[in-house]
C-alpha cells in the first residue's frame, strides 16, 4: 500500500483524537515556535499537520501566515471542518513531503512525527531537498521524532529513532542545532511514548 493510501485509510477509519499521536494542546511545539522569535506574520508551515490542532492554537495566538501540508486529504478535511471559516486563513497543501515543491519560502518549518517514518535513505534525501527549497536561509526548523528507546513502530509502520548526533548527521552542515527537548507523550490509550524535539537554524 502506498503512503498516501495508508494515511488516508488511517484518517478514514479513525477520528483524529483516536490516533496515538493526538495532542489536544501541542505545548512543546508552541513553546519552541514562540522561543524561535519569529514574528506573528512570519510564514510558518506545519508538515504532516493535517489533523493536528497546532494550527488552531497558532491562529488563536495571532499568527496569520500559516500553511499546513499533509499527504492525506482526509486528514486535512478533518482540520478544515473543525476550523470552519478560519480555514480560509490557512494555505493547505495535499502532498507527500518527499515530493513537495514549495511555491514560497518559509521562515519556520515544523514537523512533528513525519521524518521518523522515512526509513529509506533515499526518502530522507528527498525530504531534505524539499526542506532546503522551502525554508529560507536563517529560517527555523523544529522537528520532532521518536527518541532513542521510544516506539519502534507507529501506525503499523517501521520508524527511525533519533538523538542529537543522528539528526545532525542527517541534516548536514547547513543546519545548526539551537536546542533539544525531550517529551513523554501520553497517547489516547494512556501509553507513554518518548519524543525528542530539535530546533535548528538554517545557516546556509
Amino acid at each position: 500500500m502506498s503512503r498516501e493510501k495508508h494515511w488516508n485509510k488511517v484518517y478514514t477509519d479513525k477520528l483524529p483524537l483516536e490516533v496515538s499521536w493526538f495532542q489536544n494542546e501541542p505545548s512543546m511545539s508552541l513553546q519552541l515556535i514562540n522561543a524561535s522569535g519569529v514574528n506573528k506574520n512570519s510564514a510558518i508551515i506545519d508538515v504532516g499537520g493535517g489533523a493536528s490542532r497546532l494550527v488552531d492554537h497558532l491562529l488563536e495566538a495571532g499568527y496569520d501566515n500559516l500553511a499546513v501540508l499533509d499527504i492525506s486529504a482526509s486528514a486535512i478535511e478533518h482540520a478544515q471542518s473543525r476550523l470552519g471559516h478560519q480555514q480560509e486563513q490557512v494555505e493547505w497543501f495535499v502532498s507527500d513531503v518527499t515530493g513537495f515543491e514549495s511555491p514560497r519560502k518559509f521562515e519556520l518549518w515544523h514537523d512533528r512525527a513525519v521524518f521518523h517514518f522515512l526509513t529509506e535513505a533515499a526518502d530522507r534525501a528527498k525530504y531534505l531537498t524539499s526542506l532546503n527549497h522551502g525554508l529560507r536561509t536563517n529560517g527555523h526548523l523544529i522537528i520532532a521524532t521518536f527518541a532513542i528507546g521510544g516506539p519502534e513502530k507507529c501506525s503499523g509502520l517501521d520508524i527511525v529513532q533519533y538523538d542529537e548526533s543522528r539528526m545532525s548527521n542527517e541534516l548536514g552542515p547547513d543546519y545548526e542545532l539551537q536546542d533539544v527537548h525531550h517529551e513523554i507523550h501520553i497517547t489516547p490509550d494512556n501509553k507513554e511514548q518518548k519524543f525528542i524535539y530539535f530546533h535548528y537554524k538554517k545557516i546556509n
